[in-house]
């Protein structure tokens, strides 16, 4: 390991801790994530299948952009 890696661990501690709050503070208005057109929702008496599709591709194009931007600036 290297000083490079203690920082990128740091970070994301920091953006979890970020995704935190804003889900413990504005949870009554994120009702809509999971719930996207395009997700995957299959229930049958003793079967539930949730495949999150649309929402993991938002969340990983926000991720995407969101570590662009820190990395031009470090």
């Amino acid at each position: 390991m290297n000083p490079e890696t203690g920082k990128y661990i740091i970070l994301v501690g920091g953006v979890l801790i970020l995704v935190g709050i804003l889900i413990y503070f504005f949870y009554d208005k994120l009702h809509w994530i999971g719930h996207l057109p395009g997700d995957i929702r299959i229930e049958r008496k003793n079967f539930r299948l949730y495949f999150p599709i649309t929402t993991m591709i938002i969340f990983s194009i926000l991720l995407t952009l969101v570590f662009q931007i820190i990395r031009r600036f470090l």
